[in-house]
């Protein structure tokens, strides 16, 4: 299996590039204040680890993994274990920098906001891959795109429509709720997520015919 970490970090090697440029843009804009430089390692780590589904289509990735012992478990086991070490690498990477911006910029660091902002980016990172994985599997890289933009705009669009005939008043308070406790329920949530993706993502490759 380690073998098949490896070969999806050597694989996003060739978007280094790509993610130190748009670091660079990044870095510039939160010195003037337009951007928070935390939302973007993160969310670039998971479309690059995604982009790795269409190395495997175009390399018949699949064909190869079946011959394999435990072929299947492992490459699935393999994806999201390469993700969470990508995550962590660059989250690492952007609470340094956040502090370094915020320290140069206002001379202090705001501890407990930025934390918490860097928690919500990541949340919101592993919220994406949750989904996005399964539905790779599920349907291939290509189908999968179509999908989730068509399930994102759809979920918006009754989203915003409902709003305006319920009570939003008990949503609220589960926002509340998250705010008092984000360094206890954002945690638990994220290990939850990925736990049931990963279990969606086995089992249909388990199923998939190659």
């Amino acid at each position: 299996m380690i073998g098949f970490i490896k070969k999806d970090l050597y694989m996003i090697k060739s978007n280094i590039k790509l993610l130190m440029i748009l670091l660079f843009v990044y870095l510039i804009m939160a010195f003037q204040g337009q951007v928070d430089v935390s939302f973007l390692l993160p969310f670039m780590s998971v479309m690059i680890m995604i982009s790795t589904f269409s190395y495997d289509t175009y390399n018949k990735w699949d064909a190869y993994v079946v011959t394999m012992p435990n072929g299947r478990k492992n490459s699935v086991r393999a994806k999201y274990l390469a993700t969470i070490i990508l995550i962590v690498i660059t989250t690492i990477i952007i609470t340094l920098l956040s502090f370094g911006v915020s320290y140069i910029k206002n001379h202090s660091i705001d501890l407990e906001n930025m934390l918490a902002t860097i928690f919500g980016s990541i949340f919101a990172t592993i919220l994406l891959q949750s989904i996005f994985y399964p539905a790779m599997y599920k349907f291939g890289p290509e189908k999968a795109r179509i999908g989730i933009f068509v399930v994102v705009f759809g979920i918006v669009f009754i989203g915003g429509i409902v709003a305006n005939y319920i009570n939003l008043v008990p949503l609220l308070e589960v926002l509340d709720f998250i705010g008092a406790y984000w360094n206890i329920v954002i945690p638990i949530a994220m290990i939850l997520m990925i736990c049931v993706s990963y279990k969606i993502s086995e089992r249909i490759y388990l199923k998939k015919e190659m």
